[in-house]
């Protein structure tokens, strides 16, 4: 018998079932890179979490014959309602196995969950912040994820999805670039010569993990500021910034964050990350007892970076912040460390970066969409 139960968060075992679920369903695939468990439970815990203090999410499980088939979180992120004047519902972590009638029994729930609140539009996937990758998978099953927020999924997942009516919302694609054969033209670096000299805007270096913390709660600020226009923006609070400082303080290798300053304020960034995928996959997303050091080995030693995350204020752009953004991010991938990099889920309502990265020559190998339907 198929049911549907809502979790107890209290219970340190429904908490593991919902976690451990996907660790089994992938157990044999070489693509899926397992999440840090700890991380997991952060997202899961009410009073740790903060997108608690202004939302609101439930998490279900599939359960036949008392085994886990399926899992579903329904969340109502408040803030972005507010922001967009909108009545929106977002699904996240969805999983389930190569079985129609669970997706159909778990989406159910949602869309339930979702019209008790007076919400009419069911959104996802889309998670809590913006470290949560978006979007089902729908094309590039063939390679490995470069990082847990980077969805993975089979192909039989936006099948089910749309013989359940959803359609398309927005896609998120990531692109590729060969760094041996990847040359951004010389007349970027020139406006960027030019910017240099003549402009009041800086690229400023870090050196250390300590530099790049003093400078975390501007970069934040600057987000709040730099992507006002983009589909899946919501304003972060002071408690959200903080959290993703923390996590970046763990993946971040201080040479390849770059901010953009004018004067002491922060205008633009740009933010990549080495690739320790493979170190995730051995520890099967447990730090310890040798999780952590083998991150921080695989993050010396791997030859692919994801360049995960860049905006400039819309009041800097087209003065040549664009121009000497992509340049100094091209200097900063070319450490003689890496072999590949992958600008990491662009949406494609980010017109002028999805145009810039054509023109760069950046290929395209992974696409995400995120799906929609009505309550």
């Amino acid at each position: 018998m198929l049911t549907i139960q809502t979790l107890d968060l209290s219970q340190k075992k429904q908490v593991h079932q919902f976690i451990g679920f996907p660790f089994s369903l992938y157990r044999n695939d070489p693509f899926w890179v397992p999440p840090l468990w700890v991380d997991m439970e952060t997202q899961l815990n009410r009073r740790v979490n903060p997108f608690f203090e202004h939302s609101e999410a439930d998490f279900f499980l599939a359960l036949q014959d008392d085994r886990v088939v399926g899992r579903i979180a329904a969340l109502e992120n408040r803030h972005f309602n507010q922001y967009h004047e909108s009545k929106k519902a977002q699904f996240y972590y969805f999983d389930c196995v190569d079985d129609f009638n669970v997706a159909i029994a778990l989406f159910e729930r949602v869309f339930e969950w979702a019209h008790q609140r007076g919400l009419d539009m069911l959104i996802g996937p889309k998670g809590f912040g913006v470290m949560d990758g978006y979007g089902i998978l729908i094309s590039g099953f063939d390679q490995r994820t470069m990082m847990t927020s980077m969805n993975y999924n089979p192909p039989y997942y936006p099948v089910f999805l749309e013989r359940l009516g959803f359609t398309k919302e927005v896609d998120f694609v990531s692109t590729l670039i060969n760094i041996a054969e990847f040359h951004v033209p010389e007349r970027i670096y020139r406006i960027a010569k030019w910017v240099e000299r003549h402009g009041d805007i800086k690229i400023h270096h870090f050196r250390t993990i300590k530099e790049l913390k003093a400078w975390s709660w501007r970069i934040g600020e600057t987000y709040n500021k730099a992507f006002v226009h983009n589909w899946e923006y919501a304003p972060l609070t002071e408690r959200e910034i903080k959290m993703v400082v923390d996590t970046l303080e763990l993946v971040a290798d201080p040479r390849l964050i770059k901010i953009m300053t004018h004067g002491d304020e922060v205008v633009g960034f740009a933010l990549a990350f080495p690739d320790a995928a493979s170190a995730l996959q051995r520890h099967r997303g447990r730090l310890l007892p040798f999780g952590l050091v083998d991150i921080l080995l695989e993050m010396r030693r791997t030859h692919w970076v994801a360049i995960n995350g860049g905006g400039i204020l819309p009041e800097f752009q087209g003065l040549g912040g664009n121009a000497l953004l992509y340049a100094e991010g091209d200097k900063m991938i070319r450490t003689g460390q890496f072999t590949h990099a992958a600008f990491y889920q662009v949406a494609e309502t980010a017109v002028q970066m999805r145009r810039d990265l054509e023109n760069l020559g950046a290929v395209a190998y992974k696409n995400h969409r995120v799906y929609r339907h009505a309550v």
